[in-house]
């Protein structure tokens, strides 16, 4: 994996909210929207890299994030030479620790710097004239994708109109009482027959709930149980939740931290680690991250739910550590992810090929979406 220097000439982030005629729901809230901020930095050559900062929710969160882009942090990359994206990133990292620290707003930050991030590593595989995939180290463009975002209400209609799109492979929300989880699997599973099954609690039961749900849902033969208790529980917990599960657990979305990989890493407790690059650590830190979760002998899964911009990232990071995981791709309305995510919109048979064109192999069209500008 190589890099190359670059002076930026600017940065700057755009804001896009789309609004749901059907809420996203989730054991922790619904959603009632989809926001999206995207990221535009251009070199002094005029090469452009395009990269997206997470911000699913609170609601007003994506246009404080994009404001914290354009107003924190792009004003201290103008004009600046770096050596490549992870030069960039530590830079921004390290000089507004103590600003984030003062504000309380940890978070944000990291996600923001992220989204800069991620258009850098476009912007540098761009001047390479390598696909972005190929510069992470990737032998090959095809990967595995999943259909995500299955709501409990209209779980097997979500479900048949993604396996109609090409996926071959589902994750339902659960965490609405056993009577309703355990009707919305048993009807996903017979739909998708022997094949890929997950579920997602986010973060949505105690223990002892997850303890006393576990032998219900080994009957389902399920990929993985993501986030069945908080992140932030103890690792006790988490020990007691993998001595009583039959399944894999899943989790890393929330993890925000490198000491927080290398426990989970070092540990027998996960089995699918899914850190998300659009919310903590970009590519500068995610793509060592992914190939240490596969030398730890655990299944990579990138988790994205966002635009489609870093979801592309997220297909290229996927492609570029050669992991057999599969894609998260969200399976509800969004037209502010399927007009931005070029090929991983074309599912077909579980499977997608990302294309040879340098950086993310698409030049966002901003004007496509021009109606959902909301900042």
């Amino acid at each position: 994996m190589t890099t190359d220097s670059f002076t930026i000439r600017s940065i700057e982030a755009f804001c896009y909210r789309y609004p749901l005629a059907t809420p996203v729901v989730t054991s922790f809230g619904k959603m009632l929207n989809r926001p999206a901020v995207f990221v535009r930095a251009v070199d002094e050559d005029g090469v452009e890299g395009w990269g997206e900062v997470w911000s699913n929710f609170p609601a007003p969160g994506a246009e404080h994030r994009t404001r914290l882009v354009n107003e924190v942090f792009a004003p201290g990359l103008v004009g600046r030479k770096f050596d490549g994206p992870a030069q960039a990133f530590e830079t921004l990292t390290k000089g507004t620790e103590v600003l984030a620290l003062q504000c309380g707003e940890p978070g944000p930050f990291a996600q923001a710097i992220s989204g800069i991030d991620l258009a850098l590593w476009d912007l540098s595989a761009r001047r390479q004239r390598l696909p972005l995939w190929r510069l992470l180290g990737g032998q090959s463009s095809r990967i595995k994708v999943y259909a995500s975002g299955i709501n409990p209400g209209g779980a097997a209609q979500t479900a048949e109109a993604a396996l109609k799109h090409g996926h071959r492979a589902l994750k339902l929300k659960v965490g609405f009482g056993a009577e309703t989880d355990l009707a919305n699997l048993a009807a996903l599973r017979a739909m998708v027959g022997a094949g890929m099954l997950a579920t997602d609690a986010n973060q949505g039961w105690s223990v002892d709930q997850a303890l006393e749900m576990l032998p219900r849902l080994s009957e389902f033969d399920l990929r993985w149980l993501e986030e069945p208790i908080r992140a932030d529980r103890p690792r006790e917990e988490w020990r007691k939740l993998r001595a009583g599960a039959k399944m894999p657990i899943a989790a890393g979305e929330n993890i925000a931290s490198v000491e927080g990989f290398k426990q989970v890493l070092a540990e027998d407790v996960l089995g699918v680690v899914q850190p998300d690059i659009a919310k903590w650590g970009g590519l500068s830190v995610c793509a060592k991250l992914a190939k240490d979760v596969l030398k730890s002998g655990k299944l990579f899964c990138p988790h994205y739910l966002g635009g489609g911009i870093g979801l592309l990232a997220s297909a290229h990071l996927l492609a570029g550590v050669g992991g057999v995981g599969w894609l998260e791709v969200d399976a509800n309305d969004n037209p502010l992810r399927d007009l931005l995510c070029g090929p991983v919109n074309d599912v077909r048979d579980g499977m997608i090929v990302l294309r040879e064109e340098p950086g993310l192999g698409l030049l966002a069209d901003l004007s496509a979406i021009s109606d959902f500008r909301s900042l």
